[in-house]
């Protein structure tokens, strides 16, 4: 049997504006916040709409408008489960205020290039950059693509043109030092995520100048290519068997939290359970697991990313500059010296 064309036809605004008796142009503005018509017209729309099964097409009215209601959200480090707790909270608000999102994700195999190219065919009204790596093609295509707002999230940037909108990492070092040596810990270690270029988080400054300021040197680094829990765990693994039991360290500031769950892994599997303490940030939900009651240091996730929309999309926070938090330092049991 053949289909009936009628049945699978989009509703157009035009077949709206017959059925209530108006314009076009009237049934987009009752679709329109602010746009002027009286309220009893935008009802009688809004219900012919409703019954006819239309919506308007975004699309097309970005054109008119010059702006599709889309931000870029870029990342690259979706291993880490702190970045899904970001980019849920940042598609919440933009959606909360009307917009939609487009997730562009970094990988070798898909450069800045590629996803600003992306960006530009969507003509995007700004971009939330949450990755490791803001390098310079990334900064270079961004300012090209009609001058598009862009905003780094919990991570500073190290351009003065690019605002930025992060937790104080370098005082949040800090506190996790004076936790350390309140606990009477001496030998004390931390472990970095992959290195970045034109972003930086500060959390190790703020923990090495302290340990120094007290007569304390940071022991050493170890490093991790990802934000993972299985690098966290070989790094600490690797450490432990390279080191004689006498000269490991009593204490680990790790810069993530999967990192650090990484870490109390590895002391679980070598038969040292709590042996170091350890310290993680951004408090994600398996932290305060019964197996590992992670001290960490929480951001406050939902001020920033609302403040990075705010100068995405307000027009009187445009030029409001960078913005670093406070953050909140969360105990458990991970940081405590073995009795």
């Amino acid at each position: 049997m053949a289909r009936d064309p009628s049945s699978t036809r989009k509703i157009t605004a035009s077949d709206v504006a017959e059925r209530v008796g108006v314009s076009k142009w009237t049934v987009s503005r009752a679709f329109t916040d602010g746009a002027s018509i009286a309220p009893d017209v935008r009802e009688r729309v809004l219900q012919a709409a409703a019954e006819m099964g239309y919506s308007p097409n975004l699309l097309a009215r970005s054109l008119s408008t010059r702006s599709t209601r889309l931000v870029a959200v870029v990342v690259d480090e979706l291993g880490n489960p702190n970045q899904l707790f970001l980019i849920n909270e940042a598609t919440r608000q933009l959606q909360a205020r009307g917009f939609s999102s487009l997730l562009l994700n970094l990988s070798p195999e898909y450069g800045p290039a590629a996803a600003l190219r992306l960006a530009d065919q969507f003509q995007v009204d700004g971009i939330m950059f949450m990755g490791t790596s803001l390098d310079e093609e990334l900064i270079e295509l961004a300012q090209k693509i009609r001058r598009v707002p862009l905003v780094v999230v919990s991570r500073n940037s190290s351009l003065s043109n690019i605002p930025y909108v992060t937790t104080d990492g370098y005082a949040a070092g800090a506190e996790i030092a004076d936790l350390f040596l309140a606990q009477g810990h001496r030998r004390i270690g931390h472990m970095a995520g992959p290195p970045s270029a034109r972003t930086e988080l500060r959390r190790l400054d703020g923990f090495r100048d302290r340990l120094q300021a007290c007569g304390v040197p940071l022991t050493c680094i170890l490093t991790s290519d990802h934000y993972r829990r299985e690098q966290g765990m070989q790094s600490l693994l690797k450490y432990l068997e390279s080191t004689p039991r006498d000269q490991r360290i009593e204490a680990l500031f790790c810069e993530s939290d999967i990192l650090a769950i990484g870490a109390l892994d590895a002391l679980h599997l070598s038969g040292n359970p709590h042996r170091i303490a350890v310290v993680g940030f951004d408090d994600i939900e398996i932290a305060s697991a019964p197996p590992y009651e992670l001290t960490t240091f929480r951001q406050p996730t939902a001020y920033l990313v609302g403040e990075a929309i705010r100068r995405i999309l307000d027009a009187d926070a445009v030029d409001a500059g960078s913005l670093m938090a406070p953050g909140t330092l969360v105990l458990r049991s991970s940081h405590r010296r073995l009795a």
